[in-house]
């Protein structure tokens, strides 16, 4: 039941946060008016000029997002389980276990992260090109 619970949390965060990764708009309607449309697009928020690197920052970003999501779900998972143990040394071990692969988790992901970005400022100094590893 728990792991159903997991699945389903997982899921949700992940229509969540990719929700706002691809937003494309029409550009003209069928009649050919393009600024009814460019206005609606500024007002609904859609980027009709982004570049495919603010796009891949921003599905970097989300995934980091995603990851930083597990790891608290594994953390309040292994601190139930620590709670809930009873004093069963096995339960107790398992939960530590836990904690220990979330927290050796986080920190490959901030690692990742860190490199990332340093690779992403690096090539853009290299390039001379503008933006970096921010997304709008």
């Amino acid at each position: 039941m728990k792991k159903f619970f997991i699945l389903i949390s997982i899921i949700a965060s992940c229509l969540v946060l990719f929700s706002g990764v691809v937003s494309a708009g029409p550009l003209t309607n069928e009649a050919g008016n393009p600024k009814q449309f460019e206005a609606f697009n500024q007002k609904a928020g859609f980027d009709t000029t982004a570049s495919v690197g603010s796009i891949v920052a921003l599905a970097i970003k989300a995934f980091l997002g995603l990851l930083g999501i597990i790891f608290i779900v594994l953390l309040v998972l292994a601190g139930y389980n620590w709670m809930t143990a009873y004093g069963d040394e096995q339960k107790v071990d398992k939960a530590k276990d836990t904690l220990r692969a979330a927290i050796i988790g986080l920190v490959i992901v901030v690692a990742a992260y860190s490199i990332t970005y340093f690779v992403f400022q690096a090539l853009n100094g290299a390039t001379g090109g503008p933006g970096g590893f921010t997304a709008k």
